[in-house]
């Protein structure tokens, strides 16, 4: 029945600059298998991942012509003969689609749609799905967090960063993040960190540092390798980990810093979730949801006719302020 529906979506016919997302207004409504889900999108997040993609740097590339996005919020329109989870007219979340979430319609499959409380808006529930998820990914099953050690959120007042705050808080961990404003600062501190530092400060490492009593940080949660791991490696405690969130190119490091703190670097890539992990995940999140301390912070909103603006400014704001969303 969806097959005759048109609706609008971004189209991306080759890989490139911002420019090559096309808003195309004449494609079909996704039709939907026995195990998905078709969304009435109200909002999608952006995350810096899917401008990688579309400029064809990063290691998985789509076919073309492709539509971006994973992190929708909306209403359940239909569903497929054996989906159980959702029915239509429920407002819900995803951690991924089938066919692309920078459109007025998408499909997901079940086991990415998860109901969204009433107590959240659609723009906050478009900034769930990539950023809580990894925050989740990085601090627990990568870096096997405890209550009680220090973490530093190395770039903390994007989406993934509040959510990392957010959930180093719950979890009981002392909290500190970095931001290059003060507005940024600001959003950090009142998101769950215990202090904030500005990175773009001469010398802000050596103030993290003093704040140890120069122990050093347990976990580093590093949303700009290529810029900071040297330092992170310095700044560790004795079997200290960082996990690598995020990177746009090479840095150069000495691996005596890491023999010396018996430390680790490990990569975190939510690609690799098993659904077990995906179902732990999302257990934690929802009672986050229910108890008050998961809530996204919604920076920018672009609508889908300036996606390009939103891809670009993703990449190129000097600090960022909360989650870029789409709004339909």
């Amino acid at each position: 029945m969806s097959g005759c529906r048109l609706m609008r979506a971004i189209s991306v016919s080759e890989f490139g600059g911002p420019s090559v997302l096309r808003l195309c207004s004449n494609v079909t409504v996704p039709q939907l298998g026995r195990r998905q889900v078709l969304i009435r999108v109200h909002a999608c997040g952006v995350n810096p991942v899917e401008a990688y993609i579309r400029a064809g740097t990063y290691a998985r590339k789509p076919t073309l012509p492709y539509t971006p996005g994973t992190d929708v919020a909306g209403v359940v329109e239909t569903v497929g003969e054996e989906v159980v989870a959702v029915k239509a007219g429920d407002r819900v979340f995803t951690t991924a689609t089938e066919s692309g979430g920078y459109a007025e319609f998408t499909v997901a499959a079940e086991d990415c749609v998860h109901k969204l409380p009433e107590a959240l808006d659609f723009t906050q529930g478009a900034a769930i799905g990539i950023p809580y998820f990894t925050a989740y990914r990085a601090l627990v099953h990568k870096a096997q967090s405890k209550a009680g050690e220090t973490v530093l959120i190395h770039g903390a007042s994007g989406g993934v960063g509040v959510a990392a705050c957010q959930l180093s808080r719950a979890l009981g961990l002392r909290v500190f993040g970095t931001a290059g404003t003060p507005e940024g600062m600001n959003l950090v501190l009142n998101n769950g960190a215990h202090m904030a530092f500005n990175h773009r400060e001469e010398g802000y490492t050596n103030k993290i540092m003093e704040a140890t009593d120069g122990k050093g940080i347990g976990v580093i949660l590093e949303m700009l390798s290529n810029i900071n791991l040297s330092k992170d490696l310095q700044m560790l405690a004795y079997g200290g980990r960082v996990t690598i969130v995020g990177s746009r190119g090479p840095i150069e490091i000495n691996p005596r810093d890491i023999m010396a703190k018996e430390s680790s670097i490990m990569g975190v890539a939510l690609f690799f979730a098993t659904p077990e992990e995906k179902k732990e995940c999302a257990a934690l999140l929802y009672a986050g949801m229910e108890t008050g301390w998961l809530r996204p912070v919604v920076g920018s909103q672009y609508p889908l006719d300036k996606a390009a603006q939103a891809h670009h400014d993703i990449i190129e704001s000097p600090g960022a302020a909360g989650k870029i969303v789409l709004t339909m």
